[in-house]
């Protein structure tokens, strides 16, 4: 697994230099070193209504992305921070900061869509920020929920005529928390006290009528109740009415806010970690860091090629690069038992095979569990083409330690014959009756030798081949001393029966 790389300060995920759209290269770095699933935390509103204060506080900070007490805005394009999530084991917490919207420096309001778009898709939990009340005002500003529908394709071949397909969008949308800020009413309806969900459901309620006018205002809460099906709703009130405190806020401490304030921020930040879940697309899915930093380079590349995103080419691409992930996971495991397990060379064969079974099973196990959408099995096939060639160099491996390990065995066992042979030992009558000997007793010796491997027979055949040529110069020499002692003999006899003659 790759070992989990948790930033500590914030970073630009996508920039927003000259209306371009880029993604940060060392932000992807980082996130390609996070194979957790992530919970991905966003916020969009209006510029200096206190997004980022929000944000620190979810990371369990006072400092971490810049507050800004000036009306110029701090944060540009979308800021990232990586912190290991605080009640879900094994899944990192991303934060992410947008810059604010409807900025009066901002010549291009294109890329406020671009980038409210960018942090619905990114992200599994969706805060939206605004101040004073949810009324038409508020609602207006959030227009640019209904541009999303022309911003993002849920299909890569649009189908024929007008379907909706909010619910393919919801699918992938993430939930929705709605932050009223410096919030004054009461939270009353028709003479009774309301919950905060509750106003922001009456607030979603659609207007009647049908002129134009009103089915404009429409739009924003048609389009907030279809996208996000699950919605939340927190008020604040004004965290003080020290204007300087204000300036200062991430320097302060809690005690200096105002008591409901702080118990407001209390709320909503444990609600925040307790119901965010991790991020998927269509619940199928699972992100993790490495897939997220996919997800914003495919988006970012589809908006800068002047493409629509399309949410089916997404789930493609990421079930693609999380099959390549689940594919190396398998094939690096195959990898690493055969070289925990194998001890080189192996007795027999079937020692070694049935270790690869092994292996293999529990391969091809993690990748059908890390694997997704592998519908033609491709990289299934890709996963067995691999195994069998690691397979194949796993028993060229075990053949080649074989082949030195007996040769050095040999070697060592055969030096008291090679110098037998060096020093004459065998060039005597009957000499080769005393050569086949010591060839017969290296041959036991060598076979008592343990785990010689596949090659043992073949080296000790070889060793034998190599001797053919002393083997027979024993034999010739042994022959030419017995013709000559029997010719000796002979000529004994034959004197002997002279003399006796």
């Amino acid at each position: 697994m790759a070992s989990e790389c948790i930033l500590m300060d914030p970073i630009c995920l996508v920039e927003n230099q000259n209306n371009q759209l880029t993604v940060n290269p060392i932000a992807l770095e980082i996130l390609d070193k996070i194979s957790q699933p992530v919970v991905v935390v966003a916020i969009a509103g209006l510029y200096r209504t206190g997004k980022s204060y929000l944000m620190n506080r979810l990371a369990g900070q006072n400092q971490g992305f810049p507050l800004g007490s000036t009306v110029q805005s701090e944060t540009k394009g979308i800021w990232m921070w990586c912190v290991p999530h605080p009640s879900k084991p094994n899944h990192t917490l991303v934060l992410l900061d947008t810059e604010g919207l409807g900025h009066v420096e901002k010549g291009n309001l294109k890329n406020d869509l671009w980038i409210f778009a960018l942090a619905v898709l990114l992200s599994s939990m969706f805060v939206y920020n605004s101040m004073g009340s949810i009324n038409h005002q508020a609602l207006e500003q959030l227009h640019y929920v209904t541009e999303l529908t022309k911003l993002i394709r849920t299909k890569s071949s649009p189908s024929s005529g007008e379907v909706d397909d909010s619910a393919e969008f919801a699918s992938f949308f993430p939930d929705f928390v709605w932050v009223v800020r410096d919030f004054t009413l009461d939270l009353k309806l028709d003479g009774r006290t309301i919950t905060e969900d509750e106003y922001l459901e009456n607030a979603l309620k659609l207007v009647p009528g049908e002129d134009p006018q009103t089915q404009k205002s429409n739009m924003p809460r048609e389009y907030i109740r279809k996208f996000f099906p699950r919605r939340k709703c927190f008020v604040f009130d004004q965290p003080t009415n020290d204007k300087k405190v204000l300036h200062y806020m991430e320097e302060m401490s809690e005690s200096q806010l105002e008591w409901n304030f702080q118990e407001q921020s209390k709320n909503f930040c444990q609600y925040i970690l307790t119901h965010a879940k991790t991020k998927t697309l269509r619940e199928e899915i699972i992100v993790t860091g490495i897939g997220l930093g996919t997800l914003a380079k495919a988006y970012v590349d589809a908006i800068n090629s002047g493409a629509v995103p399309c949410l089916e080419n997404t789930v493609t691409t990421l079930a693609e690069q999380e099959n390549s992930v689940a594919l190396q996971m398998a094939t690096d495991h195959y990898s690493e038992q055969m070289a925990q397990r194998v001890s080189f060379p192996t007795d027999t064969l079937q020692e070694l095979l049935d270790l690869h079974t092994t292996s293999e099973r529990e391969a091809i196990a993690i990748f059908m569990e890390h694997s997704f959408k592998d519908d033609n099995q491709v990289f299934q096939k890709k996963l067995m083409e691999t195994i069998a060639m690691k397979k194949e160099y796993f028993l060229l491996q075990n053949e080649e330690a074989s082949g030195k390990y007996c040769q050095a065995q040999l070697k060592q066992l055969s030096e008291p014959l090679m110098e037998s042979i060096s020093r004459g030992t065998f060039t005597v009558p009957d000499g080769y009756k005393l050569y086949l000997e010591a060839i017969d007793k290296l041959e036991q010796s060598y076979n008592m030798v343990p785990r010689k491997g596949v090659k043992a027979h073949e080296v000790l055949q070889s060793f034998i081949q190599s001797q053919a040529a002393t083997k027979e110069s024993i034999l010739q020499a042994d022959k030419a001393l017995t013709d000559g002692e029997k010719a000796l003999a002979a000529e004994h006899a034959k004197n002997w029966e002279a003399e006796k003659e």
